[in-house]
């Protein structure tokens, strides 16, 4: 009953409080006190809880808006309603817990949303509250964990529901996007390229990312591999490598090979640097996903999965984030979720305790690199809640010692390691080595246990080991013997995306970027939102235009040949669709009109529509039926 201090201002009223799924809506329940069970909604202390199963609620079809547009006509084209109205899914489950539902918003004094605090759980709940007819006040439910704690302080800092307009517009804005594009564009180039056997679906976010896939193959079958020469030279068992770079002609590598043959190696300069390397950023949802399918090999939806089911749990945060930061008053609850984690055992074993020992019973440090309320708009990073995980699955294990040792290892001090640089000269052609040691692993000591354990897992450790090895001492002007090399290499492609690759290259709306801070800067112009990533590759494999060939994401002939046949840059290109998500999150921060961006697309689309309907060629795709596609791949 704790609640009826709380919530004083709704005293002797009904408060409908909906939640998104019915596993959550039961924890609601139980923390405000409605602990009777009834067909639908729990009751009690003055609420009724119901849920709905994710979306409840669609945009209406085309033949919702006139009978004319249910049959596919290029003469119908472009679809483009004067308003858009949505309309319940069919399905009897839907239908009957929606009219549980709407009865009780019918009755309520007060409705709490508690959905997703995110974009889509807005949608999904604005749209029930809509069909419903609901008339009161409704209030907002805004958590990023679904500890009891949590669920507690959101209940006493209930938020006014018109302070997330901006968040639905944004949502709506890009539901109807979505809608005009992919109703439109899909007949449009079914119709017209087809021939009558084919949905050619196409898609703001997925035609893009298949475009990404498709350039990136042709680029490696079109690669023609070119031969160029390495000089190197072993001096006291370490290999130093000229410094020229690559030789691309055999004569001339040749003829530095005979300088060098015979005649002595000198050392010429030994630098030693000391440097530090931060601990890596915490997790976003993308990075999260980028990781799993590196070490483990987890499809990016499998990941979602996996974090979501650890968020639903308890265990750890709201995990569809693309931030890396916490806000700074996350920062006096840090000790509590260390304890947790110290106290956390797996089979008996506390993974963490030894981890955390060195930085107990002291303030945690606090750098701007972690906590930075300015980088945090919805939701901060992913992190555990500091609730003792139990009963987790293998993956759900794996995927949670991730977030967990990224959590450590940000409070913890600096890697410090040396550097050393040797540069070595015989007769004039010079040659280098670099060496790396670690002097105290600081924060790497999260690393060890998490090892890459991927297909080529030995190259990832073999880079490892070089970039970290201790050279021999070498004392400037020291010289001596050494045998040279000249080694014939050939030049490689580009590598086929992976999906660790392609997220990044979605976040950065192609551009693949390593780089953290680079990246991040980049992340405005990412094409599909960090939760919507991983339904659109899957969309992909589901369309047959893409394939897995072990990790590797390849085209199908049908995937190839629709890119080919867009002529549209709007369709496919990333840089293009990477502005309409900036424009998307300038509408939710409100610094772009959703109307504007309507009317835009409105516009784009009837041109899209135009160009296509005049083009003068007679071009077909090559229907490809699955069965068929999984006998090439088998002869493969």
């Amino acid at each position: 009953m704790v609640f009826r201090s709380v919530c004083t201002t709704f005293a002797d009223r009904m408060i409908v409080c909906i939640a998104e799924k019915p596993s959550v809506a039961r924890d609601i329940a139980r923390i405000i006190g409605a602990t009777s069970s009834h067909d639908g909604y729990m009751e009690g202390n003055g609420f009724q809880v119901t849920w709905t199963f994710g979306h409840l609620c669609t945009l209406k079809e085309p033949h919702d808006y006139t009978p004319m547009w249910r049959s596919w006509s290029l003469t119908s084209l472009p679809m483009i309603p004067e308003r858009f109205g949505i309309k319940l899914i069919d399905d009897q489950g839907i239908k009957k817990q929606f009219g549980i539902i709407e009865g009780l918003m019918q009755k309520a004094e007060r409705i709490v949303n508690c959905g997703d605090a995110g974009q889509e759980g807005e949608l999904i709940q604005r749209w029930v509250m809509q069909k419903a007819g609901a008339k009161c006040p409704v209030s907002r439910l805004w958590i990023s964990s679904m500890t009891d704690e949590a669920i507690r302080e959101g209940f006493q800092n209930l938020k006014d529901q018109a302070d997330y307009q901006p968040l639905y517009m944004a949502g709506l804005s890009r539901a109807i996007g979505d809608w005009l594009l992919g109703m439109n564009a899909t007949r449009l180039y079914t119709l017209r390229y087809g021939q009558n056997r084919q949905v050619l679906s196409i898609g703001r976010v997925q035609t893009p990312t298949l475009a990404l896939i498709v350039n990136r193959q042709k680029e490696i079958d079109n690669f023609k591999p070119e031969p160029y020469w390495v000089l190197a030279t072993v001096y006291r068992d370490t290999t130093f490598t000229a410094t020229k770079g690559k030789f691309t002609s055999k004569e001339e590598g040749e003829e530095a090979f005979k300088t060098i043959e015979g005649k002595p190696f000198t050392v010429t300069k030994v630098e030693k640097k000391e440097g530090k390397e931060q601990p890596p950023q915490l997790y976003d949802l993308t990075s999260l996903q980028v990781d799993c399918n590196r070490k483990f090999g987890f499809s990016a939806e499998m990941t979602l999965n996996l974090i979501q089911a650890l968020y639903e749990k308890k265990y750890t945060t709201y995990p569809r984030v693309d931030t890396q930061y916490l806000s700074d008053d996350i920062y006096p609850k840090c000790p509590q979720t260390m304890n947790g984690l110290y106290q956390t055992k797996f089979g008996g074993v506390a993974p963490y305790a030894e981890l955390i020992k060195p930085i107990g019973g002291k303030p945690l440090k606090k750098t701007k690199r972690v906590f930075d309320s300015s980088k945090v708009t919805d939701h901060h990073a992913i992190i555990p809640t500091g609730v003792i995980p139990q009963g987790l699955s293998d993956a759900e294990q794996k995927v949670f010692d991730l977030v967990a040792r990224r959590f450590i290892g940000v409070f913890l001090p600096d890697c410090k390691f040396s550097t050393t640089t040797v540069l070595g000269e015989v007769d004039g052609i010079e040659f280098k080595v670099t060496g790396k040691e670690i002097l105290d692993p600081g924060w790497r000591v999260v690393r060890e246990d998490v090892r890459s354990k991927k297909e080529d897992g030995e190259e990832d450790e073999k880079k490892q080991d070089d970039e970290e090895r201790t050279l021999p001492t070498f004392v400037k002007g020291e010289t001596g013997e050494h045998t040279p090399t000249l080694t014939e290499k050939m030049t490689t492609p580009p590598p086929y995306y992976n999906e660790a690759s392609l997220l990044r290259a979605m976040e950065t709306a192609g551009k693949f970027v390593e780089d953290e801070t680079l990246r991040a800067a980049m992340k405005e112009n990412g094409i599909g939102r960090p939760s919507s990533r991983a339904s659109i590759i899957e969309t992909l494999f589901k369309r047959h235009y893409i394939r897995r060939e072990r990790k590797r994401l390849v085209a199908t002939p049908t995937g190839i040949e629709l890119i080919d046949l867009i002529r549209e840059d709007l369709l496919k290109s990333c840089e293009l669709t990477g502005i309409w998500e900036k424009k998307l999150r300038d509408i939710e921060h409100q610094t772009y009109d959703a109307q504007q961006f309507i009317n835009e697309l409105k516009q784009q689309v009837t041109d899209i529509v135009r160009d296509v309907m005049s083009d003068p060629t007679n071009r077909r795709i090559t229907v490809m039926p699955p069965e068929e596609e999984k006998k090439k791949k088998g002869k493969k």
